[in-house]
């Protein structure tokens, strides 16, 4: 799709919806698990100063740390939202449903209770954008559309986004929803980055294009790889390292021509590598905004710095062979 930007020009609009947000978009899972609450309040005031307007959530973050039940990074949020006087009208809030614990799947009891358990966390009577975290093959996919499309209309949610899903069923859920005379989706978000590139040939980006979908994808820096991080496999295990290092896996062996070509466009434009890797994924088609997430504030203005950071073709071709 092309991305529209509002009328100052500043932000970019959400699918065929009336939201807009920022060309970055702050993930949310690490609130709760790797940043306890007051650097979660430190990372997302410092992220809106700097500009950014879209944040990224699910119920299901942080069930698989021990103690945790699931919707901590909810919680998080939403005590930052209420403490925060007039910043809920200036963010957009994006949440998912599917994995809580206590909310599992996708039938229409699970999402309507769900939703409003999520409403609770975040402290907000409305989610700008709800997502279908994970396709759930056990619930006709008619039920789940009809059930979105009515929280649509109920003022529960504002649009609704698909996360995690197939091709072929992105397009099942449209040719549902028009029978059924019921709201389409705006958002996808996919698995993108420049290790991870699927998406490119699965006929994700293909529907996204057709149905006009924003694209959000998540894991833009492949666990921190790609932010330049986790060089050898001992960076990744070394004391102090983030428990979100054990998912770089296999990129150390096959991703150092894409290091040396990110270090190589990072020095050309004096910014950080992290800053190029999200530039990239940012201005591929269908794509309206990277998802990334920062556990120290520290670690913020290498993601902000991405919104403004222009690549050339030969730059954006570079990486894109370095990464083949």
């Amino acid at each position: 799709m092309t991305t529209q930007t509002d009328p100052a020009g500043d932000r970019l609009r959400i699918g065929g919806s009336a939201l807009y947000a920022s060309p970055i978009v702050l993930g949310g899972n690490v609130f709760g698990w790797t940043a306890d609450r007051d650097t979660s309040f430190e990372v997302l005031d410092a992220f809106v100063a700097g500009g950014g307007q879209h944040l990224d959530t699910a119920d299901g973050y942080s069930h698989w740390i021990p103690g945790h039940s699931g919707g901590e990074s909810e919680t998080i949020i939403g005590e930052w939202l209420a403490s925060r006087r007039g910043v809920r009208d200036r963010v957009v809030l994006a949440t998912k449903v599917s994995t809580h614990p206590q909310y599992p799947g996708l039938s229409a009891d699970t999402v309507r209770a769900a939703a409003d358990a999520s409403r609770g966390r975040l402290q907000s009577d409305v989610i700008d954008l709800y997502y279908a975290h994970f396709d759930d093959p056990d619930t006709p996919l008619e039920e789940t559309v009809e059930v979105f499309s009515d929280l649509v209309d109920a003022g529960t949610i504002r649009a609704i986004g698909l996360s995690n899903y197939t091709a072929d069923r992105v397009e099942e859920w449209f040719r549902i929803a028009r029978a059924g005379g019921w709201h389409l989706p705006v958002a996808l978000q996919p698995h993108y980055n420049l290790m991870e590139r699927d998406v490119e040939t699965n006929g994700l980006l293909d529907v996204a294009v057709r149905e006009g979908l924003s694209v959000f994808p998540y894991y833009s820096l492949a666990s921190g790889f790609l932010a330049g991080k986790y060089r050898t496999s001992a960076d990744a295990s070394a004391e102090g390292a983030s428990p979100r290092a054990a998912g770089v896996g296999g990129y150390v062996e096959r991703g150092q021509g894409v290091l040396a070509a990110l270090d190589r466009v990072a020095a050309a434009h004096d910014v950080p590598v992290a800053t190029v890797a999200l530039a990239w994924l940012r201005q591929q088609p269908a794509v309206t905004a990277p998802i990334a997430s920062a556990r120290t504030p520290e670690q913020l203005p290498a993601l902000l710095a991405s919104m403004t950071v222009e690549l050339g073709d030969d730059e954006l071709t570079d990486l894109g062979a370095a990464a083949e």
